[in-house]
């Protein structure tokens, strides 16, 4: 009988295997004990073995070096069990983190080898779009002062009409310029001090640059997205991660409504 496509999902999996440990917690009164006395090395547990070998070493073990390896295995599932058994993974931190992690990716398997089509990743794209933006457009206006005194006495004024400065070879009017031309045209300086403004009708600063003081009025400041194709893998790879981020949400909201959480206060 073929499964439909739903029941393969590993979220499905890691959904029933919350709710069967529900079930038992809730009906059984006492969790099963999970260290069993009998340990069995089958076929496939032995090919595990070999091919764990195999890639550490780069080649297939021998008859006396997979013997080697079962007997590590067997010392190894021993201890564990005994470990499980007195509680020593009880209150380890370590241990807590790393189940916490192995039930985190049980629930984002399937996002991770996820292969999705075009117009996916192109809606994610859009509605992602300030995410990719490889450039910002400003528009501004600009007074120069050749010293701070000037500026600031400028500026005290500045906001109850039009502010002129001093003259100077720099364009009082900026419309619609990448960043990065202001950065070369004006200065790192003066272009930081541009960032940390806020975009609006009043006068702002003085801002620093290399040539004296400005005051400024910042109009707007608006990212422009990339071609979409030039940032593809990014955007696979920032799709892939939010689907992880989304499935390993959605397996702990199942989880949790199925717990009772008191919190002292």
């Amino acid at each position: 009988m073929k499964l439909p496509d739903w029941a393969r999902e590993p979220l499905v999996h890691f959904i029933g295997l919350g709710a069967l440990v529900y079930l038992a917690l809730t009906w059984g009164g006492m969790p099963v004990d999970p260290a069993s006395r009998m340990i069995r090395v089958d076929a496939d547990q032995k090919a595990q073995l070999a091919l764990g070998f195999e890639r550490v070493m780069g080649r297939a073990p021998t008859d006396a070096e997979l013997d080697a390896r079962i007997e590590r295995y067997v010392r190894e599932e021993v201890l564990y069990r005994e470990a499980l058994r007195l509680g020593l993974d009880q209150g380890d931190a370590v241990v807590r983190q790393r189940l916490v992690a192995k039930m985190d990716m049980s629930a984002s398997a399937a996002a991770e080898v996820a292969d999705p089509d075009e117009a996916e990743l192109r809606a994610f794209f859009e509605e992602n779009a300030s995410r990719y933006a490889d450039a910002l457009l400003v528009s501004f206006e600009q007074a120069y002062f050749s010293s701070e005194a000037a500026a600031r006495n400028a500026m005290s004024r500045a906001n109850g009409g039009e502010e002129t400065g001093e003259p100077i070879s720099l364009p009082r009017r900026v419309e619609n310029e990448r960043f990065a031309e202001i950065q070369i045209r004006f200065g790192e300086q003066f272009a930081r001090g541009l960032a940390a403004l806020d975009q609006g009708a009043q006068w702002q600063g003085p801002v620093p640059s290399g040539f004296g003081w400005h005051l400024v009025r910042l109009q707007s400041r608006k990212p422009v997205a990339a071609d979409f194709d030039t940032v593809r893998d990014r955007v696979e790879n920032d799709w892939r991660n939010a689907q992880i981020e989304q499935r390993k949400q959605r397996a702990y909201e199942i989880l949790r409504s199925a717990y009772r959480v008191d919190i002292a206060r």
